[in-house]
């Protein structure tokens, strides 16, 4: 036997001394038809692993969910609570919840559950392979089963190719091994009236414009201080202001109409000419068509706290090069990634912002940052499309066996 496999053999030992019935989770009530379990640790795993559900049950309404970790609640979903790593319990756990295939998105590992679930003739797939070190309720006295619990998955999505290698390096079937990217937490593009874009495209023609998207009242003196000192250098720059919310928009127009600027007042029925130096929204609900006619966007709920900031990914889908503040700590992964890949830039203050607004609206460099936004969508997209495509390939053929 090998030493890997003995190392699961004596966790297993181990793990059969784990308090059971008393403490175990509540047997799920399964709905019938095909199920898919995801699983997620930490907050944004378990948005892009609820956004992938989402996805897929909109491709096949007949699909059942149940969602457990970090994986937020959604309309329909089972919210289910893991088993105690006791074997009979996870065997009697998944004897009720009887799951098709397992999307496991953390690098806890639970290898009696896991165990359980091969044995039972689960599709485990793992998302999100990083060159992280991986958990376990194991003692430090046991070997380590880590290596031997990831070679009971069928599917392993590794985000990038130093991760494949250690992978295969630890043993596992090569064929089992996919180079994806993250999975990300990307809801559909906005939508926008292609006749009201082509019209706007036309009518500004060729001006330079930047957009500050979902933006919160306590923000806004900063964004116009900005917005004049980066006019000095492009007098015919376009700012547009698309506040986060009604209960926002009151007091942002307020501060627009005594900024001493040419304002247009979109929702009013107005048309911005050459000389209008502000665009001003009253709400979110066309935002996707501003996304598309702004190359450069400055993304609200960062200057304050309190907000935990707002998704960039819905931006970045749309082409933007991004700004920020520093309070984003809601989706600090989904910058932190846009920011690595020179899509994103934090700003600080208006002085900064009016700086960076200033060096990025020229179209070259904001098209740069665009396009490495693009790539990081494109390829967690691409991810998306092969677990996908893992799942339903699964799903069919136990439809057929």
């Amino acid at each position: 036997m090998a030493p890997r496999t003995l190392s699961l053999t004596a966790y297993m030992a181990f793990a059969r001394g784990t308090p059971g019935s008393g403490n175990a989770a509540p047997l799920p009530d399964r709905p019938g038809g095909p199920l898919v379990w995801a699983h997620a640790a930490g907050v944004e795993q378990g948005r892009s692993l609820a956004s992938l559900c989402a996805r897929m049950g909109q491709m096949r309404p007949e699909l059942n969910f149940a969602l457990s970790g970090d994986t937020p609640a959604q309309p329909g979903a089972l919210s289910v609570t893991l088993p105690p790593e006791s074997p009979a319990e996870c065997e009697r756990w998944l004897a009720a919840l009887r799951p098709d295939v397992l999307l496991w998105n953390a690098h806890d590992l639970r290898p009696a559950l896991l165990a359980a679930a091969h044995k039972a003739g689960v599709r485990l797939i793992a998302i999100d392979v990083t060159d992280s070190g991986w958990t376990s309720p194991a003692p430090r006295w046991l070997p380590d089963p880590a290596a031997a619990t990831l070679a009971l998955f069928d599917s392993l999505y590794a985000t990038g190719t130093t991760v494949v290698g250690r992978l295969r390096r630890m043993g596992l079937d090569p064929d089992r091994i996919h180079k994806g990217a993250p999975l990300l937490d990307i809801a559909q593009p906005l939508p926008c009236d292609d006749a009201t874009h082509e019209e706007l495209v036309t009518l500004l023609s060729g001006r330079p414009v930047w957009l500050a998207a979902r933006l919160h009242a306590a923000e806004v003196e900063d964004i116009l201080r900005a917005h004049r000192r980066a006019v000095r250098l492009a007098h015919r720059l376009l700012l547009v202001i698309v506040p986060q919310d009604e209960d926002e928009a009151g007091a942002i127009i307020e501060a627009a109409g005594a900024a001493q600027m040419r304002v247009c007042n979109w929702d009013q029925g107005d048309t911005p000419d050459e000389n209008t130096q502000i665009v001003l929204v009253e709400g979110p609900e066309e935002l996707g068509l501003w996304y598309r006619i702004a190359p450069l966007v400055f993304i609200g709920g960062s200057l304050v706290t309190g907000t935990g900031g707002h998704d960039p990914y819905e931006a970045a889908a749309l082409g933007s090069a991004i700004l920020y503040g520093p309070n984003v700590g809601r989706y600090l992964g989904a910058y932190s990634r846009l920011v690595e890949a020179g899509a994103a830039r934090i700003v600080r203050d208006a002085d900064s912002l009016a700086g960076a607004v200033s060096n990025l609206v020229a179209p070259d460099q904001a098209a740069s940052m665009a396009h490495a936004g693009w790539d990081v969508i494109s390829s967690g997209a691409k991810t998306v499309d092969k677990v996908i495509t893992d799942v339903f390939e699964t799903l069919d053929e136990k439809a057929t066996a």
